[in-house]
């Protein structure tokens, strides 16, 4: 289970959010809504442990999750907004990569059937500077077909994906969901997925 408490973000000076309260569990879904600049990034990143709360703790099964270090971020998978995507390399070689970073590694047979798998059967082994974004988007997300993380924190996935894109990735969720998954988004926009519950946090 992962616990947030009493959690404050502070910016420039300007407080984003102050007494942030939330739990997730095992097959829960949490979406994270808000205006830009109200904090939804900022909020992720703390999850991720890539920045500290101004006040407040996050704990991973009743440990914080700055003393758990490694074995709490080897739980997790980040997709952040900047989906990172090289412009010199081919959408395989940019698969391969982002999965060498988060520790997961992987051949090129691997890489090239999740690319497939999520729609990019043709455009494999072309660069990305000539995908669309939508297109750029799908290499980000191709990784969610292949880690085997208990935790997966998701910064606007949806964001210039197509409709059959947008059900792929829906259907992946609610695969992960069921198997005891947690996930962590922030979206613009109500997504129908089934999950053991669905908690909704709003930043103003």
């Amino acid at each position: 289970m992962l616990t947030a408490t009493n959690l404050e973000c502070t910016r420039g000076g300007h407080i984003l959010f102050t007494d942030l309260n939330f739990s997730v569990r095992s097959g829960e879904l949490l979406q994270i809504h808000g205006p830009n600049g109200s904090g939804k990034t900022s909020l992720l990143r703390m999850l991720c442990g890539l920045t500290q709360p101004s006040v407040g703790q996050i704990t991973w099964n009743s440990s914080n999750i700055r003393s758990l270090g490694e074995q709490y971020y080897s739980c997790l998978t980040y997709l952040g907004h900047m989906i990172g995507i090289k412009d010199d390399l081919t959408a395989a070689e940019n698969l391969l990569i982002s999965c060498a970073l988060a520790g997961l590694h992987i051949d090129n047979k691997m890489a090239l059937e999740a690319l497939q798998q999520i729609g990019l059967k043709g455009r494999e082994n072309l660069l990305a500077r000539v995908l669309s974004q939508g297109q750029r988007r799908r290499v980000s997300l191709a990784r969610l077909l292949l880690v085997k993380t208990k935790l997966w924190i998701l910064d606007e996935p949806l964001t210039a994906l197509d409709v059959a894109a947008i059900k792929l990735i829906k259907e992946k969720l609610e695969w992960f969901l069921a198997q005891g998954g947690m996930v962590i988004l922030t979206t613009h926009q109500d997504i129908d997925i089934s999950a053991t519950a669905i908690h909704h946090l709003h930043l103003n």
